[in-house]
């Protein structure tokens, strides 16, 4: 009579409980762990000293935001420049509001414009391709001074008004080289079976962009949106050159707020978006994993 060999063996997952560490072991090994790794280390002093550059100054403001006075001292706590914010900075909120219609729309068309070129310039050869992966992308190793008087003198070459169409041209143009590399390094991880098998079961060259390269690469598509957003509201050097009357965007109006002394109700906007942009973080985070879970 044969007998099965795990039969013969009185326990037989005492073969693999012994390949899984003890408890005994385990201890051991966070015990030499811990005492072979001080808490302070380089690496541990580096992220620290970056942490603390980054945030310091938000805690700032946000501590003078509250402040009474209008001076460096902090005199006590007061919500009197959120006061002023909300009921009397009518242009403060006008000029926020510019930015973020400029931001959207520039970064949009950006978005666009760069994800197609990047598509094109990945999958298709033709002539010049090289000196277009190139140059595009110059504007984001120009200063943005450069890049700036560049535009200035193009918009006045070809007689064009600025204003806020001048400045929607000058942020779509920066914008795009981020949008083009994201989209580019998404592109550069795609399967292309999956385009040939959108072939094989009879789609054309639209449905397979709209149903299966766009879904694939939208990841790519949609850092490249936020990046632009990001940049867009926050630019004051290209702004400053081409903007004109009547056009004034947050940054500026900011910096000219700042000549004539810093002002609390900058600390209370400051803060107010700081607010607003943790919780649209936060809601994109989960709205973001729903989205990878689903692919």
């Amino acid at each position: 009579m044969i007998m099965s060999p795990l039969k013969s063996i009185k326990n037989p997952f005492k073969i693999f409980a012994n390949k899984q560490p003890s408890s005994e072991n385990a201890r051991h090994a966070r015990k030499y762990w811990r005492k072979n790794h001080s808490f302070f280390s380089l690496s541990k002093s580096t992220l620290a000293l970056s942490v603390a550059f980054l945030f310091l100054p938000l805690m700032v403001i946000t501590l003078f935001s509250f402040n009474s006075a209008k001076s460096a001292n902090f005199e006590g706590f007061s919500l009197i420049w959120y006061e002023k914010l909300f009921f009397e900075s009518d242009d403060l909120w006008k000029a926020l509001l510019n930015s973020l219609v400029i931001a959207v729309d520039s970064s949009l068309v950006a978005t666009l414009i760069g994800s197609l070129a990047a598509i094109g310039i990945g999958w298709y050869k033709f002539f010049g391709k090289s000196y277009i992966q190139t140059i595009s992308f110059l504007p984001m190793v120009l200063p943005e001074v450069i890049m700036g008087v560049s535009l200035l003198i193009f918009f006045n070459g070809i007689n064009f008004g600025l204003g806020m169409k001048s400045i929607f041209i000058a942020h779509t143009t920066f914008c795009l080289p981020f949008v083009y590399l994201m989209v580019s390094a998404r592109i550069d991880e795609f399967d292309y079976s999956i385009i040939e098998a959108a072939h094989d079961l009879g789609a054309n060259e639209f449905q397979t962009l709209t149903k299966v390269i766009i879904p694939a690469i939208m990841p790519g598509v949609t850092s490249g949106y936020m990046m632009s957003v990001t940049m867009s509201l926050e630019d004051y050097v290209i702004t400053s050159l081409v903007n004109g009357a009547g056009s004034v965007t947050l940054p500026i109006k900011i910096y000219n707020m700042m000549r004539v002394g810093v002002s609390p109700v900058i600390n209370s906007l400051s803060f107010v978006l700081i607010l607003t942009i943790c919780a649209i973080v936060l809601v994109l985070r989960g709205s973001l994993k729903n989205f990878a879970a689903s692919r």
